[in-house]
């Protein structure tokens, strides 16, 4: 997909979906002697997240695995939807449009191995991660130039809020100084 085409077609999505490891993390399992599981978030996605949601779209999360650190970073970002221990992908982005009255065309969905590609077959945009799987590079229409973890997010949230036309405005927010 050319980047014009991209751009035309990220002004209709109306929901931004996420696969967590590799995409919304970098990928790594880390326990520790005591078996606890530690993640690590780039606070630019979380806010791209954010920004997004203020500009009208939701954001969804799907993964195969299952965690309390993921509950706990989406709740704290107000994520629309957590769908975790689901390897089933494509059933689970179904479900959620369901729920959320979306069509899976007006959805962009961002993952990086071969459980998401179920998902890529019906969202409208496919999108991953320089280190994705290649048979998911293959089939995407835009790969990030940022690595998952560390700001590939941010990079898809930014370019959705220009596409919406929402971008100057947010950012307008952050440039303004109290008198």
């Amino acid at each position: 997909m050319t980047s014009q085409i991209y751009f035309e077609k990220a002004k209709e999505i109306q929901a931004l979906v996420l696969d967590v490891d590799g995409i919304l993390s970098d990928g790594f399992v880390t326990l520790t002697n005591s078996d606890d599981e530690i993640k690590s978030f780039d606070i630019r996605d979380g806010l791209g997240m954010k920004l997004v949601q203020q500009a009208g779209l939701k954001v969804i999360i799907i993964t195969g695995r299952q965690s309390q650190i993921v509950t706990k970073r989406m709740t704290d970002l107000g994520v629309d939807l957590i769908y975790q221990g689901r390897e089933d992908k494509g059933t689970a982005l179904q479900e959620a449009c369901k729920q959320l009255s979306l069509d899976p065309q007006n959805c962009l969905y961002m993952g990086d191995d071969w459980p998401d590609l179920s998902a890529f077959s019906i969202a409208g945009i496919k999108v991953t991660v320089p280190n994705g799987h290649i048979e998911v590079r293959k089939r995407a229409d835009f790969v990030t130039q940022a690595m998952g973890g560390r700001g590939a997010v941010r990079e898809v949230c930014d370019l959705l809020l220009q596409a919406n036309g929402t971008y100057e405005q947010l950012l307008e927010k952050y440039l303004a100084t109290s008198h």
